[in-house]
């Protein structure tokens, strides 16, 4: 079944276009990686997909609501771990509050980061902070969960922990795109890689 459908996808800023006829389908359970050097323009997909960016052209027919995971995580600094998880679902989605404090907790025991529910952002691990902020996504039980460099902040070893959580997610159904620069990561999770360079994907394998 497919979760996200992306046709003849533009965005411009200004006059320049940083994405040009950008298409796609990722099917429930997939993970696809947008593999490309800094600059590419695979962020700007990603931001597009999510609606941060303004489509200029082209259409994206995605599931909603859509989970993303920022490179630098963009945790609530004066938040513990498990605020920052459970803050959206109900203030946003106005889920009863004792109801996503559970959830929240569910998740970030599910990602390994249970005993550190209480710890503030600056208190956490690069690999701590990225599971953590994986949790928050999910929360809204996004159908599709997109990722930006998730690997920027983590060793080796944690680059294999999150590729191998990413295929633990996509067995539970869900879509994740993911944009990388690390091919060794792509391999490790990836169903299918999309290279994209000048803004435009070029091959697919």
């Amino acid at each position: 079944m497919t979760e996200l459908d992306v046709r003849a996808l533009e965005v411009r800023r200004g006059d320049r276009t940083i994405v040009a006829d950008v298409s796609f389908a990722a099917s429930r359970g997939e993970i696809v990686v947008l593999m490309g050097a800094s600059g590419a323009g695979k962020s700007t997909i990603l931001r597009a997909l999510a609606g941060l960016d303004p489509i200029a052209a082209g259409t994206v027919s995605i599931a909603r609501p859509v989970g993303m995971v920022f490179q630098f995580h963009h945790l609530f600094a004066n938040m513990s771990a498990h605020k920052n998880v459970w803050l959206a679902p109900v203030h946003v989605f106005k889920r009863p509050r004792v109801e996503a404090e559970q959830r929240a907790h569910e998740l970030l025991v599910s990602l390994g980061v249970g005993d550190r529910a209480a710890a503030l952002p600056h208190e956490l691990s690069g690999g701590e902070a990225q599971r953590v902020a994986i949790a928050r996504a999910l929360a809204i039980e996004p159908p599709v969960l997109l990722m930006d460099e998730p690997t920027a902040s983590l060793d080796p070893a944690r680059r294999g922990d999150l590729a191998a959580t990413l295929r633990r997610l996509a067995g539970e159904a869900r879509t994740i795109v993911v944009a990388t620069h690390d091919a060794e990561f792509a391999r490790a999770c990836a169903h299918r890689v999309l290279c994209v360079t000048d803004g435009r994907i070029h091959a697919a394998s």
